[in-house]
């Protein structure tokens, strides 16, 4: 999330897509409306008229898992009426940069694609450079092999017709939605965008993503006030894991996880290959080497490449899908689950939950027994005597029930203390992992085998009991002096060379030698365009806004007064205002790499050509299962989307399943129902599952509401009841009318509420970038249950 919730207020247009905050971010929707209040529009773009939908100025109807084909075309309305902010293009973001004369793009594929790899040699995905090395460009914009020009080459097929031929959004109101946030491009306006798991739950979730980001490039709102691509959490912490290396291809401080030999055999290929030769990344070694000694403290030295040996090493995809697939092949003996629960949440359920029988064992750690932990009963349809995994129930703490921080959507991390005691012999997640780690490590430290080396040589030093000290953790994370123990102001203090520990560097600073802990600090004084920088601490250095630099003109002036957050005082010789310099703070607008905000790039420019693995700019591609085929090229299903194969994971035709299915959850169910629906008053409130269908699909198939339906796809059928609703209308694709409906995916066998899990029906399809399943578009049939 570039700015952060209270933030919201200061925009002048807020365009929704791919979530449902009035609904599932209801908190956020104080800040809209204080937006609403000072005249801003909103936009609601969903396949359901929603509770959001409600509440906004214009609702735009568009068929699920066609983001890309509606943000092309906002992109191509403000190429072709002149609303993008052009100075900001051409200073902040790569547009002007001149791409290598091999790259093209044709009939849906990028230059380079290799169709027995599913993969892209990307070799001409680069830019041109000089004799000395220097990327070529053209300030003009209008050389032909400019990013800008290959941009409005790219998206000129992106017309309004076309697009909403295949959207199914109307005419009318898909140019209105162009014409009012492409008004955000004056320099007094900016827009948000706002998205959740509506847009990444989808075989092209990155490039969904990335289309949002490049649009606000265009019109100039990232970095403002008001402005940046924003999104929405399902969970307090959801920021806080992904900083902290909980996503499987990410180490802490999102540095990429090392892969097997020869890619990242030693410390030094490691190195070689993950620090870019300019850009802030520069600086991984030091996070790397810092976090090493954080992991290994003394067993790290430079003569064992600072215990980076120890660290597990890919070599294959590692992802949800793929180790259910590993599992079902019988190659993983056992799994800790940690607040997962699979069997409701996880693609392709059925196959999931026949996954877990084929572990040795698995330990599941939770409030209450989720369908995952209890996966092996009959009520769960299986036969208790033919599942041989060995199963642990290790109950947890509510959050009320343990102190710890959180760091939520904006990066704001914020302490909470303990309000009750735990229940019964309940454990917070962190005392789990303590004692296990203390007692693992106990296990083994009489071993001789060099394969026990990593546990025996982890730096385990949080307190002696089963409760570990949090201040100690807290300066681990913030970093310190390994001679002195000192806390470090910040991470431009780490060194590569051992004589500095952190556990995470984007945190550094939020434990200052000369101060306190910052994620317990509660001032909430407003220094000025509420970023409120006393409450918490927002990771990097306590920033509120990121790529703040792009806030002001080249000379550091800001675009307009009334969107005032940093700006340049030659008086004082350095950068002022509400927030903290992205960037060095006395660093001249107009010296070295002063206009270069995008400080995490190796050209400090916001990436519109990006080259990510399905392509430098995102097309549109049908999901895995469509009523049509494409519209824009003969290449119907992304070149390079991840399809797992086998007899659990077929494919539904149009012919058989003509109806489009989405899924999404309701305020009275948190995730997938283990908590709420062992409530009894939220289960009161939502009793039963449930799919949303639409009057005319409702007519067509003789179902009224209330009655008994079964739900069918290529994977399998649940029951459910019917709510018939005007929110679902019927979509116009490319002259077919096509059905879609909507379910929660909440609910399970466990519990005071129960249900049917909407998950049996969703495929083992996954995003070729982030390998986040396929969710939100998918191919059913509906009928009587009777």
């Amino acid at each position: 999330m570039t700015n952060h919730w209270n933030d919201l207020q200061h925009s002048d247009v807020i365009l929704i897509i791919g979530c449902n905050p009035a609904e599932n971010h209801p908190i956020s929707f104080k800040w809209i409306h204080k937006a609403k209040e000072r005249g801003a529009k909103v936009i609601s773009v969903d396949p359901r008229y929603t509770r959001t939908s409600t509440q906004a100025d214009l609702y735009a109807p568009l068929r699920s898992g066609t983001d890309i084909a509606f943000i092309g075309g906002i992109i191509n309305y403000a190429l072709q009426n002149n609303l993008y902010h052009h100075d900001y293009v051409v200073n902040y973001t790569n547009a002007s940069f001149l791409v290598d004369e091999g790259f093209n793009f044709e009939d849906g594929l990028f230059s380079g694609y290799d169709e027995l790899a599913r993969d892209y040699d990307k070799s001409t995905w680069t830019f041109q450079k000089d004799e000395e090395g220097n990327i070529l460009k053209d300030e003009t914009l209008q050389h032909p092999r400019s990013v800008f020009q290959l941009l409005k080459k790219h998206y000129a097929r992106y017309d309004v017709d076309t697009v909403t031929a295949v959207t199914g959004t109307p005419k009318d109101v898909y140019l209105e939605v162009a014409k009012t946030f492409c008004s955000t491009s004056a320099v007094d306006k900016t827009g948000t965008l706002l998205y959740a798991m509506g847009a990444t739950q989808h075989s092209k979730g990155t490039q969904n993503v990335r289309v949002y980001a490049m649009l606000q490039l265009l019109l100039g709102n990232i970095g403002r006030p008001g402005g940046g691509v924003n999104a929405l959490r399902g969970e307090s912490n959801v920021q806080g894991s992904t900083d902290f290396g909980l996503l499987y291809h990410q180490i802490t401080g999102y540095m990429n996880a090392p892969f097997a030999a020869p890619k990242h055999a030693t410390l030094e290929d490691y190195l070689k290959t993950e620090t870019p030769p300019s850009g802030f990344k520069t600086n991984t070694p030091k996070w790397l080497i810092s976090m090493l000694k954080a992991f290994y403290g003394p067993n790290a030295t430079p003569e064992n490449e600072f215990g980076y040996h120890y660290l597990p090493k890919h070599n294959k995809d590692c992802s949800h899908i793929a180790l259910f697939e590993s599992m079902l092949r019988g190659e993983i003996e056992g799994a800790l689950l940690f607040g997962q629960n699979p069997i409701v949440g996880g693609p392709n359920a059925t196959k999931e939950h026949k996954a877990l029988a084929n572990l040795k064992w698995m330990v599941a750690v939770d409030l209450w027994e989720t369908e995952t932990s209890v996966f092996w009963k009959e009520k769960a349809g299986s036969n208790p005597a033919e599942i041989q995994t060995e199963v642990f129930f290790l109950p947890a703490c509510s959050s009320y029930e343990k102190e710890g921080t959180v760091t939520n959507s904006g990066r704001w991390m914020q302490y909470r203390w303990q309000a009750i005691p735990p229940k019964g012999e309940s454990k917070a997640d962190l005392e789990i992992v303590h004692m296990l780690a203390r007692r693992i490590q106990d296990l083994y430290k009489t071993s001789t085998d060099p394969k026990d080396k990593p546990i025996q040589s982890l730096f385990w030093n949080y307190g002696e009991s089963d409760h570990p000290d949090m201040d100690l953790v807290h300066r681990e994370i913030n970093g310190y002096e390994t001679a002195t123990g000192k806390l470090l102001k910040n991470f431009t203090k780490l060194a590569d060379d051992g004589s500095t520990i952190c556990g995470n560097w984007i945190y550094s600073g939020f434990y200052p030698e000369e101060g306190k802990d910052l994620s317990m600090s509660q001032d909430n004084t407003d220094e000025g365009m509420g970023n409120f920088q006393g409450w918490g601490y927002a990771w990097p250095m306590n920033r509120r806004i990121l790529y703040n630099r792009a806030s002001c003109d080249p000379s550091g002036k800001p675009w307009s007064e009334n969107k005032k957050n940093i700006w340049w005082d030659a008086a004082q010789g350095k950068w002022v205002g509400y927030d903290i310099p992205d960037f060095g703070g006395t660093k001249a607008p107009d010296g070295p790499g002063g206009t270069d905000a995008f400080i995490m790039q190796k050209d400090g420019k916001g990436a519109i050509f990006g080259p990510v693995s399905d392509g430098p700019f995102p097309e549109h591609y049908e999901p895995f299962e469509s009523p049509v085929p494409n519209a824009f090229s003969s290449i119907n299903f992304s070149p390079t989307a991840k399809v797992y194969t086998g007899d659990h994971n077929p494919k539904g035709d149009a012919e058989r399943y003509p109806i489009v299915a989405t899924t999404y959850r309701v305020s009275e169910h948190w995730q997938s129902g283990s908590m709420t629906r062992n409530q009894e008053w939220l289960s009161e409130l939502m009793p039963h599952m449930f799919v949303e269908i639409g009057e005319d699909l409702a007519q067509e198939k003789g179902i009224k509401n209330k009655d008994r339906v079964i739900v069918e796809s290529a994977r399998g059928n649940i029951e459910a009841y019917a709510l018939v609703t005007k929110r679902l209308a019927a979509f116009t694709i490319r002259g077919k009318k096509v059905h879609q409906l909507g379910m929660p995916w909440q609910y399970g066998f466990q519990g005071i509420a129960t249900g049917d899990n909407a998950n049996r029906l969703t495929p083992h399809v996954a995003d070729p970038n982030a390998k986040i399943p396929e969710y939100k578009a998918f191919l059913c049939d509906i009928r009587r249950a009777d």
